[in-house]
């Protein structure tokens, strides 16, 4: 586990920039797994400006994205496909074929995570995965359970993750119960992680997830068992790390 801590979100933001663009320029035909939310925003504008420099190319790389509401809309502007377009596709190369979100509407569900395992395992094992962390230590959408689901599932949303998101919506009512979510079991066979967490009121969590005891009550902690890890933290997410 190698764990950076940064001063400033703009140079935290860089540094994951830098190590996502580092990975295509290192493989062209990367595999990413990418993650939506508050704490990717500046390290998707990072990496436009990136590209927009001639810095990489998105031709060749195909993308899976780790969760999606269910019965939202895809055109909704809080759904995790209007996320996508609006801070990253819509602004490079990446062919719109190589790009790859969990259908939340699917007249099928369990098919759809069907599917979308198999479409995983057809690009080949994930390069780089991008996490964010939840305040209750979910890592895509899998909450702390008494077992964890290795791949794609539905998963019934905590309430703390439901008002985690209510900022996002006009209110929590409308807030979707339910997700599609990468499993776990998927993201560890990636092979480097890099996790990225912001902010004081993730302190006590990414205490729990990086020093800890491994357990499924706090799923972020079974990170500890990967041999590529990467952690950038803010100073005040960071702040009561040993």
């Amino acid at each position: 586990m190698n764990i950076l801590m940064f001063d400033s979100d703009e140079k935290l933001n860089e540094a994951a920039a830098n190590i996502i663009v580092g990975q295509i320029q290192t493989i062209p035909r990367a595999v990413l797994g990418l993650a939506t939310g508050g704490t990717p925003v500046g390290i998707y504008e990072q990496i436009v400006r990136d590209y927009r420099r001639g810095m990489v190319s998105f031709r060749s790389v195909t993308t899976f994205n780790l969760d999606e509401y269910v019965n939202l809309p895809i055109d909704h502007p809080e759904s995790y496909h209007s996320y996508m377009n609006a801070h990253l596709f819509s602004h490079i190369d990446l062919p719109e074929a190589q790009r790859h979100i969990p259908n939340g509407n699917a007249a099928n569900l369990t098919e759809e995570c069907r599917r979308y395992d198999e479409a995983i395992e057809l690009a080949g094992q994930i390069d780089l995965q991008l996490l964010g962390l939840g305040h209750n230590g979910h890592i895509g959408f899998n909450e702390p359970a008494h077992a964890l689901i290795k791949g794609t599932h539905i998963v019934e949303l905590a309430e703390k993750t439901r008002e985690a998101n209510a900022r996002f919506f006009d209110s929590i009512d409308d807030v979707p119960k339910q997700a599609l979510t990468m499993g776990v079991g998927t993201i560890l066979k990636a092979k480097k992680i890099l996790l990225v967490v912001k902010g004081a009121d993730k302190a006590d969590i990414i205490r729990e997830a990086l020093q800890g005891s491994i357990t499924t009550d706090v799923p972020a902690s079974l990170l500890q068992t990967h041999p590529n890890l990467i952690v950038l933290l803010d100073s005040a997410a960071g702040g009561k790390l040993a």
